[in-house]
């Protein structure tokens, strides 16, 4: 095989919406898997007809078998329950627990050298069980929680200050909830600090609408939640790791020295290439955004708790 096999678990909207971004991108062979019979073939099948208009030249299949996703380089796991409205992702731990921890398994026995890129929420618990449950170097497992996060803020601030999004520069760090630290003072239009095209007052409602940017599309779609942008985050980090392009995005990576918070996945800026995470790196935080981030931190931390408490 001379090009890439990438496995999407579930189905959901955020799994096909991933499977038709890595098939624009033509990344190589798609594998959409879900339980549910025919869900991943139907959609796999739709995006195969597409395939002559999309660009991509390579195979996409859909199935409930994960014999086909053997020798996959990686998974991309959006398996799970997605928020309702009045939900946290917190409240997804239990339920979305059982299901990340069996699909990890599944997908190593079969690709002992794949690399995880984990979505299901809480994302930062299930990136630390998905690390626990598969057995894999913590490099070859990273959780789709910063990218996402810092895509939202930077279009907030694209849309106050009446710019383009791609001049807009913007770091998320910490856990993916409530608890998540948006840099003001990492942030910039066109290099140029926030501070100094907007003001503080205008500012912290971005910082506000960032954080809550999950629960407003909730809220609007009553019956689901966000899809095109989570998808677009997750297959940002597959490109960068299948085509080792070593770029610096935030996620939820295993953090030990760094930051000081002592063997946890947590959100930071990592640099992805072949292999995973080849490098964590270190901010140079306000004592404001450090303690915001050890307070994030300690959440995530409390949430891996609850888990071993679970017996994952």
């Amino acid at each position: 095989m001379t090009h890439p096999r990438i496995t999407i678990v579930g189905a959901g909207n955020v799994g096909a919406t991933c499977a038709l971004f890595s098939a624009q991108r033509d990344l190589g062979e798609v594998v959409l898997v879900d339980v549910l019979d025919g869900l991943a073939a139907g959609k796999a099948l739709d995006l195969a007809e597409a395939a002559p208009l999309l660009g991509t030249s390579h195979p996409i299949t859909g199935t409930t078998d994960y014999a086909a996703t053997a020798g996959s380089q990686l998974a991309i796991v959006t398996a799970g329950l997605a928020r309702k409205p009045g939900m946290s992702r917190d409240d997804l731990l239990a339920r979305n627990a059982e299901i990340v921890s069996s699909v990890v398994k599944e997908l190593v026995a079969r690709s002992p050298e794949i690399i995880l890129v984990i979505v299901s929420n809480p994302v930062d618990a299930m990136t630390s069980l998905a690390h626990r449950a598969s057995g894999l170097p913590p490099e070859r497992v990273v959780g789709m929680a910063g990218v996402l996060d810092s895509a939202r803020m930077r279009a907030f601030i694209a849309m106050e200050a009446g710019v383009s999004p791609k001049d807009v520069q913007a770091y998320v760090l910490g856990g993916h909830g409530d608890s998540m630290v948006p840099l003001v003072g990492h942030s910039n239009i066109g290099g140029v600090p926030l501070s100094e095209r907007l003001p503080a007052d205008r500012l912290e409602k971005i910082v506000e609408r960032t954080r809550n940017g999950g629960a407003e599309i909730v809220a609007l779609l009553k019956t689901g939640s966000a899809f095109v942008a989570p998808a677009a985050a997750a297959v940002d980090m597959a490109q960068a790791i299948l085509r080792d392009e070593g770029r610096v995005l935030p996620c939820a990576a295993y953090c030990d020295a760094e930051y000081g918070v002592g063997g946890t996945f947590v959100g930071v800026p990592a640099r992805l290439g072949a292999g995973g995470v080849t490098e964590v790196l270190e901010f140079d935080l306000s004592d404001a955004e450090r303690a915001a981030f050890d307070a994030s931190a300690r959440h995530v931390r409390g949430l891996v708790r609850q888990l071993e408490a679970m017996g994952y």
